[in-house]
């Protein structure tokens, strides 16, 4: 281990540290390395990296270093493009903060769970994590008040700009205090971006993380196909070549994307769809069963392109060639997480060979093209080793993993390597249960009690 990386060269707590140790954060990535000083001295802080680079755990340790534990008003609000990202660094949040329970983290993006948030609101609430418009909204309304901020987070900034937020943010920095810290982070760097940083940040720190370390880490290959009819043939050779355990698959619609998940389901492949028509508690259940490693394959559009926190995806594969080439950065930043190796494909026709040589040009590498015929036929290897549950019970009835990690395996007589990933809702929860263990498990829930009460419980 290189001692120059270690977190123990930080100013952090002795706390934050054990805790950064037993979470297996050994040493700092370059956007925490380079970043981290700058955020914990207090600058206002730009910082360039890529998804999976570990840059919420710059903003997250800036502002947990900071918090007043016996102030329960707002100290620090993290504005995220979307749902998914908004819950998703608030998960993250609360394991880098479980050196404490006073800690209160809350999302705030809207959904069917909104009253019971803004309920918990009332009670108080250190960080808030939400979405633009959610906020402007509970702020209007006096519901969420900001003039004891002392952080203000832009999560996926050039997102924020795509997606028109703009007003609402420098709607939002204005009900805010003048000295707090604004700590801006974009996987790109839109011309947009300068003049957001000039709006709300005095002498911004900078930083930027080269783009290279996924030209290391992915190996990304492309696949020329006649046409649109030979797609799917196409996709099925290339999996049953790979052989991988998990495929995250992009295409440009809606109507592309629930025809492929129907294809795979033709061919009993269990594969779930993720597109903008769904309902926000369908995207949750479908997010986090392929999370768990209940689904193995999902079929999405761009909406699950940034900020969803999937490890493990060996192989992303572009159905369709997106033509902008930052949205392609995006998509393949799904694998090869945190240093890890993973496998890219992408599918094109001749006349979006003008769309390989502005990734060429963008990555400064040549892109490398295989032919099909070079394949060999295989046989999918979609099977999921584990089974997702739903429990009736969340953070309002105060569950924690730790509640239900022991009731199956201390009432239950579970081992804790049968359980995999458990997720905390506000009003539900779910857990990963290896296939073997699922009906010794699924029994033991519903005649036993968690806390000492009854919840319901089934396959989700």
């Amino acid at each position: 281990m290189d001692n120059s990386k270690s977190f123990s060269n930080l100013a952090l707590s002795q706390e934050i540290l054990s805790n950064l140790d037993s979470l297996g954060y050994l040493e700092m990535t370059p956007i925490q390395e380079k970043g981290l000083p700058f955020v914990l001295g207090n600058r206002d802080f730009i910082g360039q990296a890529n998804t999976g680079s570990g840059k919420t755990a710059v903003f997250a340790l800036g502002i947990l270093s900071k918090l007043d534990l016996s102030n329960l008003k707002p100290q620090a609000l993290v504005l995220c493009p979307t749902r998914e990202l908004a819950e998703q660094v608030c998960v993250e949040i609360r394991r880098l903060a479980r050196f404490t329970n006073n800690i209160k983290v809350l999302a705030l993006a809207g959904g069917t769970e909104e009253r019971h948030k803004i309920k918990s609101l009332k009670q108080g609430a250190h960080i808030i994590v939400g979405t633009p418009g959610r906020i402007k909204k509970l702020v209007e309304k006096e519901d969420l008040k900001l003039d004891t901020l002392k952080v203000l987070v832009l999560d996926e900034a050039d997102r924020l700009l795509e997606m028109g937020f703009i007003a609402d943010i420098n709607y939002i920095a204005s009900m805010t205090p003048v000295d707090r810290q604004t700590l801006l982070f974009s996987a790109t760097f839109p011309h947009g971006i300068k003049t957001l940083s000039a709006s709300l940040q005095e002498d911004a720190a900078q930083v930027t993380v080269d783009s290279q370390h996924q030209q290391n880490t992915i190996k990304q290959l492309f696949f020329k196909v006649e046409d649109e009819t030979v797609k799917f043939d196409a996709l099925l050779l290339i999996l049953g070549h790979y052989q991988p355990k998990s495929a995250l698959i992009f295409c440009n619609s809606r109507d592309t994307c629930i025809k492929v998940s129907n294809l795979f389901k033709r061919l009993k492949v269990d594969a779930l769809q993720i597109h903008s028509e769904l309902e926000q508690q369908d995207r949750t259940l479908v997010l986090t069963k392929f999370a768990n490693k209940s689904c193995s394959v999902l079929v999405a559009t761009d909406l699950a392109s940034r900020g969803l926190d999937i490890k493990d995806v060996e192989v992303v594969v572009n159905y369709d060639l997106p033509s902008d080439h930052e949205l392609y950065i995006h998509r393949i930043g799904r694998t090869g997480r945190a240093g890890q190796e993973g496998m890219s494909f992408s599918l094109y026709t001749n006349k979006e060979r003008h769309i390989l040589v502005t990734l060429e040009e963008y990555l400064k590498t040549p892109s490398m093209t295989m032919a099909l015929n070079e394949l060999k036929k295989g046989k999918l290897n979609f099977k999921p080793s584990m089974t997702t549950l739903y429990i009736s019970a969340g953070r309002k009835d105060n569950i924690r993993p730790g509640d239900i990690l022991g009731a199956l395996t201390k009432d239950i007589g579970l081992d804790s390597k049968n359980v995999g990933n458990i997720r905390i809702l506000e009003v539900n929860s779910y857990v990963a249960i290896e296939n073997a263990h699922v009906n010794r498990a699924l029994t033991g829930l519903q005649a036993g009690k968690i806390k000492g009460k009854k919840f319901r419980y089934g396959k989700a």
